[in-house]
């Protein structure tokens, strides 16, 4: 087995996968290998993979691991360790951030959103990019807080299902502005026969059983069409081995089946997501950097946000008549309250998917077991629920982190923030609703453990674990992403994140991991021209 390579990638989420299959053929033309480690095995395509009892009573898919709580209580986080990364499970909605998530924001209290060492501006290109390479659906200007002067998205908007197009009406006469979701699925509504996607039920929370939804698996299979371009799954990196001095990645160390192997690279990519990448670094602690790698900031593993999200759910007696929900949002509070009275930033509103009777059964196995809930009575509240995710920004708190036990178990010291304005925006949410006739219900995330009141939305959007920014003593990465105290060490994941903004972090990741990607390409054309 060869050992050594140009790049070795870590990771092969929408990160790591990303970045790989931009790199692949940059280093190709010279003569330059790269290999993805991934700690998971390939997802088998199964039935299962649409059954709402395998996925959410039994977790077919989910990791068991137990993290800690900052009470040292366990809990079992909502990851998938497979080929793909976790965005097989992801709702495949791609949002951009606002131009002003990369500025320094005020919000209620005085706390600051800080400014990102990059801007909107230098992130816009990949933004187009990466909404090209993942089939991003969606209407250009219909977000009143989107960039208006964007270029159309590559393809249209997902219509909308009857009862959904209605709603839309009626918060429209209510004075709001709903918009089209950016959702990135291989669908055109005009033409639906023989298309992959099929608007089902299960597509969010699920892996998708016909692969219709843009996500790391299809990032995998462009990488590895490259002859240059090598996959090692089921092989958990346990530690990252340095020189004696400290500057460089000399070797990683990779758990398999068959037992330890060592790998070397000339550069080295961590993109294992925020939580991951913050404790492998953590764990990977020398003479040279007694704190772990890359901590003489004691920044690693600082900054931990996941969003502030709520789940309102609209119930009614008349049964739904709707199978695809996602294709609906509303920013019109993103940046305060347009009626005036609160001009703090408030946050964003997004359908949810359909909630089949085992969906919520599953959710209230945490609490209860499952067969105390009968399913009748659960796929009839299912039937007739709209369910909304009520998300606003979690802000950067030093206290907030990722740290790993004396006996390597991961801890999340972990405290909830910026609730007024989330208290705020359930309450604006829930009066337009009742304008629009409908009643809604909050069941609110903060109130529950880290893992979440929704499958999806606890440890999903996970970030800013290894902050990108200019001084050294106060970030990890520096505005290429590369470590400060590192030479060889890149990171291509959300743990680069100065903020969490208030939407969906995928699109932002997907398009930063272009421009890292780029980055690598140009330092490694460079190292060969001075060879030549």
């Amino acid at each position: 087995m060869k050992t050594h390579y140009d790049v070795v990638v870590i990771g092969t989420g929408a990160g790591g996968a990303t970045l790989t299959q931009r790199l692949a053929p940059k280093l190709a033309r010279q003569g330059g290998s790269i290999l993805m480690v991934e700690r998971g095995d390939h997802l088998p395509v199964e039935d299962e993979n649409w059954d709402t009892e395998a996925v959410y009573i039994h977790n077919r898919y989910n990791t068991n691991e137990k993290w800690l709580d900052r009470h040292d209580k366990p809990f079992t986080p909502k990851c998938h360790y497979w080929v793909g990364g976790n965005t097989i499970f992801y709702g495949a909605a791609l949002y951009r951030f606002r131009k002003r998530d990369f500025e320094e924001v005020e919000h209620y209290g005085g706390k600051i959103s800080p400014a990102w060492p990059i801007s909107y501006d230098d992130l816009a290109p990949y933004y187009m990019e990466a909404e090209t390479l993942w089939n991003v659906h969606g209407n250009r200007g219909a977000d009143p807080t989107d960039d208006g002067d964007a270029p159309p998205y590559p393809l249209p908007p997902l219509t909308h299902d009857p009862e959904i197009k209605q709603l839309k009406s009626r918060l429209q006469l209510a004075g709001m502005t709903p918009f089209e979701m950016p959702m990135a699925v291989e669908r055109d509504d005009e033409a639906p026969e023989n298309q992959p996607c099929i608007r089902c039920r299960t597509c969010g929370g699920f892996p998708c059983r016909v692969e219709a939804k843009s996500d790391g698996r299809k990032m995998v299979d462009r990488a590895l069409s490259h002859d240059n371009v090598s996959l090692m799954a089921n092989a958990k990196v346990t530690r990252l081995e340095t020189t004696e001095d400290g500057r460089r990645i000399s070797a990683v160390h990779v758990e398999t089946p068959d037992g330890p192997h060592v790998i070397t690279g000339d550069t080295i990519v961590l993109a294992a997501g925020a939580v991951n990448s913050a404790v492998l670094l953590l764990a990977s602690k020398n003479a040279a950097h007694p704190n772990g790698l890359a901590n003489g900031s004691d920044q690693v593993g600082r900054n931990y946000m996941f969003h502030t999200a709520s789940a309102s759910l609209s119930f009614a007696l008349p049964k739904i008549q709707t199978s695809f929900l996602k294709t609906m949002a509303i920013n019109d509070f993103y940046w305060g309250d347009p009626d005036g009275g609160f001009d703090y930033p408030m946050g964003h509103v997004q359908l949810l998917e359909y909630l089949d009777g085992d969906v919520i059964r599953g959710q209230l196995s945490r609490y209860m077991p499952a067969w105390l809930v009968p399913k009748w009575i659960a796929n009839f509240i299912g039937d007739r629920l709209i369910p909304f995710l009520v998300m606003s920004e979690d802000l950067p708190e030093a206290r907030n982190r990722v740290l790993l036990t004396e006996t390597g178990q991961i801890k999340i010291e972990y405290w909830h923030n910026n609730m007024e304005a989330h208290s705020r925006l359930i309450g604006r949410f829930h009066k337009i609703m009742r304008k629009a006739g409908r009643v809604c219900k909050c069941l609110r995330g903060y109130r529950h453990s880290l893992d979440g009141i929704l499958p999806l939305y606890g440890t999903a959007h996970q970030c800013g674990t290894l902050r990108m920014g200019n001084d050294p003593d106060t970030s990890v990465v520096n505005v290429d992403c590369r470590a400060h105290e590192i030479d060889n060490l890149y990171v291509a994941d959300t743990s680069v994140f100065v903020t969490s903004a208030a939407v969906n972090p995928a699109l932002t990741c997907i398009a930063n991991s272009l421009r890292v990607a780029d980055l690598i390409a140009a330092q490694e054309e460079d190292q060969s021209a001075k060879v030549a």
